[in-house]
């Protein structure tokens, strides 16, 4: 996420953390051996809304990890094939660079190959240029390849006058569409211009917005843990306007609520806000609310100033969802990722593990379903970090070891409730 550090300001950034008091072919790959594991504590807030889980008490790193490339934003997908499908941006994979900031905004496609976490052949597939007219950057978000059909989301972000990186979420404009691959693509109907977003939303250019970073829930491979043949799209969200109670309230990190949607996976439907249904809450006797309408939606979680950018895995030997959370702060600073987890998608979440300046500054954290163990006990988180020591030369730290702007895997245990 080195987003538009030709156009950001120092001393607009430098003046908004002191006011927070916070100054202070084939893609690489550098595998690590493994050494010995350690259990990040797990210290939520005081206010932290979720209550602790009792099937998951913490997280295990074993010290097993991988980076690959020199770009960030990897969102996995598990196709029929066997293969994993991801965005990238920002950066470059082999000789493909990409950047998804300005007019001139791009996005960059893989192919992942291999079944050891370790050994993985990444092949870039070539870029797709998307306006983010009225905003300012339009990044990739979930992907999803079902039945051979590849889906690729993209949302807007837009700049503030004091700094910061991208403080504000615009919308999604919809879904690319590949049936070869990503060798062609079928660009969506919409743009990131109010009112011909795919969803109505926002009202006005820099207005909040519950579902702009959308990401498809991770059913497995081909999607075949979907309980009803639906796609699920999980997004990060917020009702207040920017510096309405602090300043990016909601942007590519930050936000105070997660919203979920579902729809029946086609090239016809995905770009249809009409094929669509929302989540509602639930009824007085505990059951999830499906509706069409999307003035009906409402949070699928929530947590004021401490949400933020969202993904979902779910665990089919465990029959449980695992959701990651990234809180990002001032989009600049240390990043803290929790995971929740439910027996539905719908909820009711419960805390698993609260993991304080993961990163030290991690982002875009998610599980690929591919490489869950047997048990369901063993995955490996995927992720981007540290984007600022390359950028404004922060000194952050590589922890675990390993975390540094590229994709990131490292391998974790999920502590059960005798330890």
């Amino acid at each position: 996420m080195r987003a538009h550090s030709r156009r950001m300001e120092k001393t607009a950034w430098t003046i908004a953390l002191t006011a927070a008091g916070l100054i202070l072919g084939l893609a690489s790959c550098r595998p690590r051996p493994e050494t010995r594991g350690f259990v990040w504590a797990s210290t939520p807030p005081a206010d932290c809304p979720f209550p602790p889980s009792t099937d998951i008490t913490g997280l295990e790193f074993t010290g097993r990890h991988a980076e690959y490339t020199d770009a960030d934003t990897w969102y996995p997908s598990w196709a029929a094939d066997g293969k994993m499908y991801s965005p990238f941006t920002d950066g470059r994979v082999d000789e493909v660079r990409v950047s998804s900031a300005g007019k001139d905004a791009a996005t960059g496609q893989a192919v992942i190959e291999g079944d050891d976490p370790l050994k993985l052949r990444i092949r870039p597939l070539g870029i797709r240029p998307g306006s983010p007219a009225p905003y300012e950057g339009r990044y990739p978000c979930g992907t999803l390849v079902h039945d051979g059909i590849w889906y690729y989301g993209t949302y807007g972000l837009l700049n503030a006058g004091y700094g910061l990186n991208w403080p504000v979420l615009g919308p999604t404009p919809g879904f690319y569409i590949s049936e070869d691959g990503g060798m062609t693509w079928l660009d969506p109907p919409h743009t990131c211009e109010p009112g011909r977003a795919l969803f109505p939303e926002p009202e006005r250019k820099g207005g909040p917005v519950k579902m702009g970073a959308l990401h498809f829930v991770d059913f497995g491979r081909n999607m075949e843990h979907s309980p009803d043949a639906k796609a699920y799209l999980v997004g990060h969200g917020a009702v207040q306007t920017d510096m309405e109670d602090r300043i990016a309230n909601l942007s590519w990190i930050t936000g105070d609520q997660v919203y979920l949607a579902r729809v029946i996976p086609s090239p016809a439907a995905i770009n249809d806000a009409s094929r669509y249904e929302y989540f509602g809450g639930h009824d007085e006797a505990g059951r999830p609310v499906w509706t069409k309408d999307f003035e009906r939606i409402r949070p699928l979680a929530e947590w004021a100033n401490a949400m933020g950018c969202v993904t979902i895995t779910y665990d089919a030997p465990l029959k449980k969802y695992l959701m990651f959370v990234t809180d990002g702060g001032l989009t600049v600073w240390k990043f803290s990722t929790y995971i929740l987890e439910a027996d539905a998608v719908t909820g009711p979440w419960r805390l698993a593990a609260y993991l304080k300046d993961f990163g030290e500054q991690a982002y875009f954290v998610n599980a690929p379903s591919k490489f869950i163990s047997a048990d369901g006990r063993t995955l490996w988180l995927c992720y981007s970090a540290n984007f600022t020591n390359g950028w404004i030369g922060t000194k952050f730290a590589s922890s675990p070891r390993g975390s540094r702007y590229a994709m990131c895997l490292q391998e974790v245990k999920l502590l059960g409730p005798k330890r």
